[in-house]
């Protein structure tokens, strides 16, 4: 599902913003965007979000703004004092002023460039604390929309329980109404030639064909697996359901076809077609579902 989140916050002067945001996936796949001066932040902003979001596509963007200035080198003054002594001790103090400043610059310990080292160590709790406020409000969204997708999906199942049920109540009415119309062409067939059919060979038929076309089996299993699937719609259920459900759909489709093609009946085969479209869709919402 769908979420963006963004925190921000002041560090020494430099404006710290993190940004996420993120799409529906089955699975967790994190593009981190970080400045290249802090990429050492990577695997654990990661690890971070994984943790917190578990599963989606996710962009984590990191800003830093006004950080230059926190993260040049500086000039370690005692370090290049020690050497001006020492050269104004052994040249003079004359020689020693017309050596030129670049070369002070390059002698061992003048330039330190810790200042990179130490506002990362500075910056490194502020991106966590700023990547879980950020994470928060993505799940804030996430909730939001789950709760409508949750709305649609139990609608879905209360469509194959009122069409289910109304198979239920025309499968008795199925046997009685091919009983009629086999009466009615054997009758007709009969007739041309001046006999008549046997009641318990007509019976006889009648039962076969109730045999052949039971579906008692098929309604109880699809019950079964509707009733799997409504439990899955509890909003108290904390793990992700969207395999579940795509399997259960699986399972709702395979009974519905079963019905169809043993039932024979245009009425049930109509309620099946109603059934499927809805397992169409809770197929493609399964995988919206978190």
């Amino acid at each position: 599902m769908t979420g963006f989140g963004v925190a921000q916050a002041e560090l020494d002067g430099a404006l710290v913003a993190v940004e996420v945001r993120s799409v529906n996936n089955r699975h967790f796949k994190c593009t981190l965007r970080i400045p290249e001066d802090f990429t050492a932040l990577e695997v654990e902003l990661e690890a971070q979000t994984a943790r917190l979001l578990v599963r989606g596509s996710v962009i984590v963007t990191l800003r830093i703004s006004n950080a230059d200035a926190r993260i040049s080198a500086r000039i370690n003054g005692d370090r290049l004092n020690d050497y001006l002594v020492q050269l104004t001790a052994a040249l003079g103090a004359e020689e020693a002023s017309r050596i030129e400043r670049g070369q002070l610059l390059m002698l061992p310990g003048v330039i330190v460039e810790d200042g990179g080292a130490l506002f990362l160590e500075h910056l490194r709790p502020v991106v966590t604390k700023l990547l879980d406020e950020a994470c928060s409000k993505v799940i804030v969204m996430r909730t939001r929309e789950g709760e409508s997708l949750r709305v649609h999906l139990v609608e879905f199942g209360r469509i194959i329980r009122m069409r289910m049920d109304a198979i239920a109540l025309r499968v008795p009415a199925v046997a009685a109404s091919y009983q009629v119309r086999l009466r009615q062409r054997v009758d007709a067939m009969l007739n041309e030639i001046g006999k008549s059919v046997d009641p318990t060979d007509l019976l006889r038929e009648v039962a076969l064909f109730a045999e052949r076309s039971d579906i008692a089996e098929e309604l109880v299993r699809l019950a079964g697996h509707l009733d799997q699937y409504e439990s899955l719609l509890n909003p108290e259920l904390a793990e992700p359901i969207g395999r579940t459900m795509d399997f259960v759909a699986q399972e709702l489709l395979r009974e519905a076809n079963t019905i169809a093609s043993k039932s024979g009946d245009v009425d049930i085969s109509r309620q099946v077609v109603e059934i499927k479209t809805a397992i169409d869709r809770i197929k493609e919402q399964s995988q919206n579902a978190q």
